[in-house]
């Protein structure tokens, strides 16, 4: 069996954050913890980063904060995937999934996405920006790019958010409904956003978003792990270096790109992991 490709791809932009700004750092943050002697590379399952998977850091994108961000982001994920490779997006604020998304579906059509998140971030023009962090799956399911949205770890709905979910058909796993063996994987092609504010606090201080009764890290994982068909391209945003303890989120950051590069492997081949290595 061919090894898997994998595409790290650096978003350094918080410009459409709603609340702190941070994020920009996460990339740097996130590659050093994983770097980090502290670990190594195998994801829980028994793949190896390099050696059963081999991935491609290609650094990060030349982001300025202009109108152009959208199309460098777009493009590098298209091209990507063009190339055979699945890209994991290293953010930056949750912006970045629109394009994402856009380059990925470029390539293989409308996706279904798996996202973990505190907050469903549907609003349709938050403060007057349609990019606003708190709006790309509004942008994302408006644009075809995307047929089904699960949404998991959510515990902000407001009015006009549970409005847009009705309004896009989005699935939503509230937090105080969560199971882990309950919720629904959608099927392939399958895109994943994980918005680290979807743990508690507890195990994700290094965030703008402080929102208590989340996700704890088994939880998440054990979702994941649920995941039996490869992805075609996945995001982990929203890490804020400037409120992180000891590294904390960093760290878990660094574990969950291990685990979704892992998924670029079909599920049946998980019990044979590094037999073709």
């Amino acid at each position: 069996m061919t090894r898997p490709r994998v595409q790290l791809i650096g978003a350094p932009t918080d410009s459409h954050s709603s609340f702190l700004r941070g994020a920009a750092a996460a990339p740097a943050a996130i590659r050093a913890a994983l770097a980090s002697d502290h670990g190594n590379l195998a994801a829980e399952c028994g793949l190896e980063l390099g050696s059963d998977i081999h991935v491609e850091d290609v650094g990060d994108l030349p982001l300025d904060e202009g109108e152009g961000d959208f199309d460098r982001i777009r493009d590098a994920c298209a091209s990507a995937a063009q190339a055979g490779a699945i890209p994991i997006v290293l953010g930056g604020d949750h912006m970045i999934s629109f394009p994402v998304v856009a380059g990925v579906a470029s390539v293989h059509g409308p996706v279904n996405i798996l996202h973990f998140d505190a907050h469903p971030d549907l609003y349709d023009d938050f403060e007057g920006d349609p990019l606003s962090h708190a709006s790309p799956f509004a942008r994302i399911m408006e644009s075809g790019n995307a047929t089904r949205l699960v949404q998991v770890g959510i515990r902000t709905l407001n009015r006009h958010c549970r409005e847009q979910a009705q309004r896009f058909g989005v699935e939503i796993v509230e937090m105080r409904d969560f199971e882990p063996g309950s919720v629904t994987i959608p099927d392939a092609p399958l895109y994943i956003s994980i918005d680290l504010d979807a743990l508690d606090p507890a195990f994700a201080p290094g965030v703008s978003h402080h929102e208590p009764g989340g996700l704890s890290t088994r939880e998440l994982l054990s979702v994941l792990h649920r995941v039996r068909s490869p992805i075609v391209g996945a995001d982990v945003v929203e890490h804020n270096p400037s409120r992180d303890r000891d590294g904390v989120t960093a760290t878990l950051a660094a574990k969950l790109v291990k685990e979704l590069a892992a998924l670029a492997r079909p599920g049946d081949a998980f019990a044979h992991a590094g037999a073709d290595a």
